[in-house]
């Protein structure tokens, strides 16, 4: 059989309570449909920015090992990059051969086309959406792309049955873009389509001086 393929930038392991319940190992992808202003994995964006590309068997034997830990604690793998949805085929096949104990938590933008989530909706456990803002503008300016496409997917996978409670929606405060006003317009907003879970923060950008 043929496995499934995929670039990455990166494996880490053993994170606690920061990408996914429990313990979990972020697998993150190389590519990306966005071009964040404070892009926090650069290189997945860069033609030379790929660490190596896997198998889904391949990648399986190497995250076994943590088996214990996963199951133990209600943890499992978390798909990130860049945008893991644009793997949705990967990640649907890996998630076939996992232990049946194992999670999987997606951190997404959401931008994509809809056919990759309705692929990934049944299968992860937990979404982590970052969704940035809601103001279509203020969007464009920092990713350089629209948000409709981003806001209707998370309205399809909100009107799924017990969808609002897998969902966490991120919305940061982003220097030179929005300010704390702007991100409760974004979570009034995002209440109105069923969201209820969120994480609020504030980018820290590292500003160079010169001496």
């Amino acid at each position: 059989m043929t496995m499934q393929k995929a670039p990455l930038i990166g494996i880490c392991r053993h994170r606690l309570s920061v990408d996914g319940e429990g313990v979990t190992t972020l697998v993150a992808f190389h590519g990306c449909t966005l071009h964040c202003r404070y892009c926090l994995n650069a290189l997945c964006l860069q033609p030379d920015g790929m660490w190596r590309e896997v198998t889904t068997g391949e990648l399986l034997d190497e995250v076994r090992i943590d088996n214990l830990y996963f199951v133990a604690t209600g943890g499992g793998i978390t798909f990130g990059g860049g945008e893991p949805c644009l793997r949705s085929l990967f990640i649907k096949e890996f998630a076939e051969m996992m232990p049946e104990e194992w999670n999987i938590a997606i951190e997404t933008s959401l931008n994509v086309e809809r056919h990759h989530v309705e692929r990934l909706a049944d299968i992860a456990s937990q979404w982590i959406i970052d969704i940035k803002d809601t103001n279509a503008d203020t969007y464009r300016a920092y990713t350089g792309h629209d948000n409709r496409r981003a806001l209707e997917n998370l309205r399809w996978l909100l009107g799924k049955p017990g969808m609002a409670e897998k969902i966490t929606v991120r919305l940061p405060l982003i220097p030179e873009y929005n300010n704390a006003a702007d991100v409760e317009t974004s979570r009034r907003q995002l209440e109105t389509m069923g969201a209820k879970l969120f994480d609020e923060f504030e980018y820290v950008v590292q500003v160079q001086r010169n001496p």
